[in-house]
């Protein structure tokens, strides 16, 4: 049974002839039975894995995980006049409109694959309605989670990128819908387009790029909000706020960034996640993505320090940073 959604349709994919370097966003992105970028690809070589893996501090300074707060998720009971957020924790947020949950990379157990949770989750998985639309943005393990796939309700419905409608049945989802790039999709007041991120996919069950990475724009209440998944900089954001800005909120990675000569491609740093949301024309920029798995070389507390240097710097041409702590409700207002 697929996803209560309406027909998936291409959101309008022309080049924009204000943004020359935003044409292959719009570019075919699959051949030879692989995704990939069309606007420059990720070459990695096992020397370069080898190397970056020879540098890591393995003896790791003191660091404190994010800070969570109480949140028994009580009010995901309660109807929701606006639109309500509450980060669960590293890329999961639920979002919350009348009475539709959304939920993006939904990700609840003790680790991911290897690396172990430092904060427990912000939200309980029982406390979740019945029925969550959940999004997806790629098959790495901190984002797409076996454990959590199997203990979301069984009415969860699931909207994901080409090539995890299969994977996710395997591990036990019963709605799945596979949205392309540029594609969207309705399901009761929630619009949902699937947009082009600069990443990759991999899996120890499934060859590299196997399946495709998004990025998705929420529109509800009329509020437009941007997940970003796993991204690193790319023409994507100028394009999105071209487009569609202003957004209400942009949720944006800020960890998983070091060092960079190794993680430039695949995962933007404090100070491009702040670029990113000015591009978009977001109103504010919420942060994720750090401070619950130890995934790179940082420390797990450094990416908002990292950040509050950036938005110094900016100075009044920066926009609003909501740093909220695991747990943490807020409401999302219009841009």
């Amino acid at each position: 049974m697929e996803p209560n959604v309406a027909a998936g349709r291409p959101a309008l994919a022309t080049a924009s002839e204000h943004n020359p370097a935003a044409a292959a966003l719009y570019a075919p992105h699959f051949r030879d039975g692989r995704f990939f970028n069309p606007w420059g690809r990720f070459a990695v070589r096992p020397r370069d894995v080898l190397r970056w893996w020879w540098q890591r501090p393995w003896r790791r300074p003191p660091e404190q995980a994010a800070t969570r707060v109480p949140h028994d998720g009580a009010s995901f009971a309660e109807p929701e006049r606006g639109l309500a957020g509450t980060w669960v924790g590293h890329a999961t947020f639920a979002l919350q409109h009348e009475s539709a949950l959304l939920l993006t990379d939904p990700h609840w157990s003790g680790r991911a694959l290897v690396p172990r949770r430092h904060v427990p989750p912000g939200v309980p998985i029982s406390a979740l309605s019945p029925a969550p639309l959940v999004l997806l943005s790629h098959n790495h393990y901190d984002h797409l989670d076996r454990w959590t796939v199997r203990h979301l309700p069984v009415g969860a419905r699931w909207l994901v990128p080409p090539g995890l409608g299969a994977v996710l049945r395997r591990m036990g989802a019963a709605h799945v819908r596979e949205l392309d790039w540029w594609e969207e999709a309705e399901d009761g007041p929630l619009r949902l387009t699937c947009l082009p991120a600069q990443h990759w996919s991999n899996r120890a069950t499934a060859p590299r790029n196997a399946s495709l990475w998004c990025s998705w724009m929420i529109e509800v209440a009329g509020r437009r909000v941007y997940f970003a998944g796993d991204t690193g900089w790319f023409p994507g954001f100028a394009e999105y706020g071209r487009r569609f800005g202003p957004f209400a909120a942009a949720l944006l990675p800020i960890g998983a960034y070091e060092p960079r000569w190794f993680m430039r491609y695949q995962h933007v740093d404090p100070a491009e996640a702040l670029a990113a949301a000015q591009a978009l024309s977001a109103r504010e920029l919420v942060p994720m993505h750090w401070g619950t798995f130890v995934l790179t070389d940082e420390a797990l507390d450094e990416p908002p320090r990292a950040l509050a240097r950036a938005v110094a710097a900016a100075g009044t041409s920066a926009p609003r940073v909501r740093s909220l702590a695991v747990g943490e409700r807020w409401e999302i207002a219009r841009p």
